[in-house]
């Protein structure tokens, strides 16, 4: 029961940091666990906290490394890959050596193999814990790439040194030929036995997928399970690196991107919360152990004679000087020798490529592994004497985890302020792109049956565009309001034309015939019934044309004299030919139901007229289509309402052939997206984030239904 309460107690501090740290958002979530941790420790509810080492192991760094690995990106990882083993592997090797060397010819009291450990486990970054400190610096795309592979790749270089200087300080003996063979068949042996493993397992998803037999369950639970699985079996059967096994199939795991279709979306979107959250989890209760930890440490090293309190200070000031030294040598160097990848001349060191460094250097705090190695030095020698200063060893990397945690907290910021400018243009601007070719298809594929559902549907999607547009400032309200200045044109040229031509009309008939006086009465009623009808088509198409000439007015107000002069000669135009008539015949009486139907029809005329003109601008490039085809589904709506047919059937029918219609979009979508990436117009990490999109909708969508 203590254990359960101590458990729920540090998953509650890793819940309560999460909330804090929306209201300091200047401290980084670590350092609010680690505060939290030292809560805890202070009650008196709760034990001195001790874990076993290989358990914790197991519990915290399998897991944490699969899931980096996984979600690295692969294509900025293979760009910066040399400068990222460079400092994974020698800075890692580098730090490990200098500060073993230097510690232990300071004070001899370190064991030389117990300050090595010391070093390696201080070797490792942790890109985690400077993810959230990076939303207030600015760091490039590469360097935080550069920070990624590293600390992916270090992590394994720690690991490997770590337990080689803990198995030297353990026994008493160190034999360089047979830690060199250990070493490569460790290395060589996890890397094999990783992909091994991760073709197996990309094998057994897919093929489970293929068959059926893959549930979300399944999956999931499957997934989980791997990286604990391959961990146990390289450390304990195969006595290979345990690390570099999971790391390698991490890297080589394909199978959540293989397979459309809304559950393996939603099977996908699931798996990748659950990650999330025990990637969140497992690194909070990390830092929270932390914190716990430190209390216990301090009144060790403060009850032991043999180290005062200012040695102990004294060493965490000497140790994070040496390693934040080191890794700014190390970089500096790195960078005085990089040659320019597309020139492959020597690039010159300057100011900036000075910050640079120092943003690198700062940019690579220590975190969840310095601290999780730290916590496997054992508690006995192999002679059963307690393992030498190992509560000092361990206060002091959690000391110097501290110091460059508040470095890269409060001295990025200064080196690299952020510039707050929101997502990045490019990226939304294709995003944009890819959802102007899906409305293109979708309007493609419109008739008669469907032609509302892809109306609501085109509708959604240019709401979308509308926020993208929005987002990055793209948003200019003169493009709609110049396409309604052309489409009101094309209406009035329109419906001059109709005017003339009905007018023409009417000419016709008040033509004299060679018909005899003595006509019948029911021809005379013919030709009244044909005058009354050309008056009221004549007056309805003066109101509309009378009405697109104001609006052009509003919208054109330098024209305004213009459409006032035009409107003034039209009517008296109209004036003129109807004292005419009234002198030949008497004055007919104009049926204003006669001009509602008459303006009904004409207005349906002109507006599928306008959106075949509408059709015709699509793809010319002078509108942007999402204005072209909000425009046309206005236009549909009014010509459906003059016909009659603003019902679409019953509800149901409606509503299914929306979804209809919403799924037919996503699976244009996601093919818009592969024809991008196949032609180089978007890069491979954004189309996934794009597809995963998409699968969050899919399966929005089917919640739905």
């Amino acid at each position: 029961m203590e254990l359960l309460i101590l458990i729920l107690s540090i998953m509650a501090a890793v819940l309560v940091s999460s909330f804090l740290s929306r209201f300091i958002p200047r401290i980084s979530t670590p350092l609010v666990q680690i505060a939290l941790g030292l809560v805890i420790a202070l009650l008196p509810m709760f034990p001195p906290l001790r874990l076993d080492p290989e358990l914790f192991m197991v519990l915290f760094i399998a897991p944490l490394l699969y899931y980096e690995a996984h979600t690295i990106n692969k294509a900025e990882l293979a760009k910066t890959l040399k400068l990222s083993l460079s400092l994974a592997i020698g800075l890692a090797a580098f730090t490990m050596l200098m500060v073993g060397v230097l510690l232990h010819a300071v004070w001899p009291m370190y064991p030389l193999a117990a300050a090595l450990a010391l070093g390696a486990a201080l070797g490792p970054t942790d890109a985690v814990a400077v993810s959230s400190i990076g939303q207030d610096a600015d760091l490039s795309s590469g360097q935080r790439s550069i920070l990624s592979g590293e600390s992916l790749f270090n992590d394994a270089t720690g690991v490997i040194g770590f337990q080689f200087a803990i198995l030297a300080a353990v026994t008493g003996a160190f034999s360089p030929t047979s830690a060199i063979s250990s070493f490569v068949i460790a290395f060589v042996g996890g890397i094999a036995f990783g992909a091994v493993m991760g073709f197996t397992s990309n094998w057994i998803f897919e093929t489970a997928r293929r068959l059926g037999w893959e549930s979300m369950t399944t999956r999931i639970l499957m997934e989980l399970f791997l990286p604990f699985l391959i961990y146990l079996v390289a450390e304990n059967w195969l006595d290979v690196s345990g690390v570099l096994a999971v790391v390698t199939t991490g890297l080589l795991a394909r199978f959540d991107h293989t397979g459309l279709g809304p559950n393996t979306s939603k099977t996908n979107i699931v798996s990748t919360s659950v990650w999330k959250v025990l990637s969140f989890s497992l690194n909070g209760a990390v830092f929270v152990i932390l914190g716990m930890l430190l209390p216990g440490a301090l009144v060790a090293t403060w009850s032991d004679k043999k180290v005062s309190n200012l040695t102990l200070l004294a060493t965490i000031a000497l140790v994070a000087c040496t390693v934040i030294i080191v890794r700014f040598v190390w970089v500096t160097g790195v960078l005085f020798f990089a040659t320019n990848p597309e020139t492959g001349k020597h690039v010159p060191m300057n100011a900036r490529r000075l910050r640079s460094a120092a943003v690198m250097t700062l940019g690579g705090p220590k975190g969840t592994i310095t601290l999780s190695l730290a916590l496997t030095t054992p508690y006995l020698l192999a002679s059963g004497d307690p393992f030498p200063m190992r509560n000092e060893l361990i206060f002091v990397a959690a000391g110097v985890i501290i110091v460059t945690l508040l470095l890269a907290n409060f001295g990025l910021p200064l080196l690299a302020p952020a510039k707050n400018e929101g997502p990045e243009t490019s990226k939304v601007e294709k995003s944009i792109e890819v959802l102007r070719r899906t409305v293109r298809e979708l309007s493609a594929h419109t008739d008669e049956c469907n032609r509302l559902a892809v109306q609501h549907v085109i509708t959604l999607y240019n709401q979308r565009i509308a926020r993208l547009k929005t987002q990055i400032g793209l948003y200019n309200p003169r493009e709609p309001q110049a396409l309604q200045l052309q489409t009101l044109q094309w209406e009035q040229t329109y419906m001059e034309n109709k005017l003339e031509e009905i007018q023409e009309e009417g000419k016709q008939q008040e033509e004299p015939t060679d018909s005899s006086s003595e006509s019948s009465e029911a021809g005379a009623a013919t030709d009244e019934e044909l005058a009354y009808s050309q008056d009221s088509r004549e007056k309805a198409a003066e109101q509309i044309l009378e009405h697109i000439t104001n609006s052009l007015a509003h919208l054109d107000e330098g024209s305004e004299v213009k459409w006032h002069i035009h409107i003034a000669m039209r009517r008296a135009q109209g004036l003129i030919r109807h004292l005419i008539h009234r002198l030949r015949h008497v004055t007919p009486k104009v049926s204003e139901n006669e001009v509602f139907l008459a303006s009904r029809d004409l207005q349906a005329e002109l507006n599928h007229h306008v959106v075949e003109q509408l059709y015709a601008e699509l793809g010319k490039g002078r509108f942007k289509t999402e204005d072209l085809l909000t425009t046309i589904i206005n236009h549909q709506l009014i010509e459906s309402s003059a016909e009659g047919k603003t019902e679409f059937g019953e509800a149901s029918e409606m509503r299914d052939s929306v979804e209809e219609v919403k799924r037919e979009g996503y699976a244009t979508e996601l093919s818009v997206i592969q024809d991008m990436v196949e032609a180089g117009e978007i890069s491979r990490s954004w189309a996934r984030d794009l597809r995963r999109n998409v699968y969050v909708m899919q399966v929005d969508n089917d919640s739905v239904l």
